[in-house]
């Protein structure tokens, strides 16, 4: 795919699902728990031992499925080049690294930049970032968000951290493109109800997104 498609789709979904585990052995079902909830964007988080490993694993396994797999946590050059060589199809960064940019835009890949005030927001999107991920969101609050949406309301925005099933749909009517969802999916990966539970959550999420 090329990059603008990839863009395309991460719009259209909405949702970007947060994979960052502490055991590398959790990562093949949690994704799959996702999977089966519906989600189709997925970032693996740099934090996340063998990130590329899985990245190359999962993007083998659903390569016959309108899924898309990138990572996260991408905070400089050196990262981005290993997740893209691992074949992460795009780059989630919780700061704002030009590098990063630049290394992504060689190889066809979209960077989902983070960024927390309005410089940083005009310096990502000045280099090309194809998204900014407003970081940490929750602890902003929607008031900061739609003060920096004012002025720079060409931006597209998705918002991480402290989204929830209670605010999701305030952050979208403040005009957020997306959002990013992490704990909030992953905490219930326990017990025998893990993927019913976790496919539950995604669905309710979607359903909101989806109107």
């Amino acid at each position: 795919m090329k990059k603008e498609d990839i863009v395309k789709k991460i719009k259209k979904e909405k949702i970007v699902a947060i994979v960052r585990l502490k055991e590398q052995l959790e990562v093949p079902t949690l994704l799959k728990s996702l999977i089966s909830g519906g989600l189709k964007v997925l970032e693996i988080t740099s934090n996340t031992p063998g990130f590329c490993d899985e990245i190359t694993s999962a993007r083998s396994l659903y390569s016959d499925r309108d899924i898309l797999i990138g990572a996260g946590t991408v905070t400089n050059a050196s990262i981005a080049k290993n997740a893209i060589q691992a074949g992460a199809q795009f780059l989630v960064t919780p700061n704002t690294n030009i590098d990063v940019i630049q290394i992504a835009h060689k190889n066809n890949i979209p960077v989902l930049m983070g960024a927390a005030t309005p410089t940083e927001v005009c310096v990502a999107v000045e280099n090309g970032a194809d998204i900014i991920k407003l970081f940490p969101a929750g602890n902003l609050g929607i008031d900061y968000f739609k003060s920096i949406k004012a002025p720079l309301d060409k931006v597209n925005f998705f918002v991480v951290g402290g989204i929830n099933l209670l605010n999701i749909e305030d952050w979208l009517e403040a005009g957020a493109t997306g959002v990013g969802l992490g704990s909030i999916l992953t905490q219930s990966n326990n017990g025998s109800n893990a993927l019913e539970n976790i496919k539950s959550t995604a669905n309710k999420f979607i359903q909101i997104t989806s109107k």
